[in-house]
């Protein structure tokens, strides 16, 4: 399964592609371990208008869903700032994630920063890096992502696949 984890954000908008098995077509991961494919950012111009923004990140995550492929879209759900506007811009920026995944037909997950980050790190108000230290040791990684945004991508990803991977043991259970 590959999963393609989003960190919304209308400056910056961080992304994760992890990797839970062969069938994906790429090599296997370590003991059953996932693998990450690839980590980053896609940065609007801070003077740029909204509409170009949103466009900008459209364009990039439709991208990387068209390279990827993934089964699954895992998407931060959106935190609400002391700043009203803060929160509406944020908004619009899952809103045009959200439209990239419907619009290629993938499965969409939303996941509260709480619920990513006590998934990953197992408390719900860790840092962002806590979040990075412990993606880098759940993948293996020599180093943590960078920027954090790229980092908190993959935490998504991350928390979509274990959680894909409890379902799966709740249902052996209860079959």
């Amino acid at each position: 399964m590959i999963v393609l984890g989003i960190d919304p954000g209308t400056a910056i908008t961080g992304y994760g592609v992890v990797c839970t098995d062969a069938d994906s077509g790429l090599a296997k991961s370590v003991h059953g371990a996932p693998r990450l494919i690839e980590c980053g950012v896609i940065r609007t111009s801070p003077r740029a208008e909204l509409a170009s923004r949103l466009q900008d990140i459209f364009e990039g995550v439709t991208e990387l869903i068209e390279r990827h492929k993934p089964d699954a879209l895992a998407v931060e759900d959106v935190f609400f700032a002391r700043n009203v506007r803060t929160t509406v811009v944020l908004g619009h920026a899952r809103g045009v994630v959200l439209l990239a995944g419907a619009r290629a037909g993938v499965t969409i997950h939303e996941y509260a920063p709480a619920l990513i980050k006590k998934t990953v790190v197992g408390r719900g108000a860790a840092t962002k890096e806590q979040v990075q230290f412990m993606v880098a040791r759940l993948l293996r990684l020599k180093t943590a992502p960078q920027p954090a945004d790229a980092a908190d991508g993959v935490a998504c990803a991350l928390t979509c696949v274990m959680s894909a991977g409890t379902a799966a043991l709740r249902l052996r259970i209860a079959g």
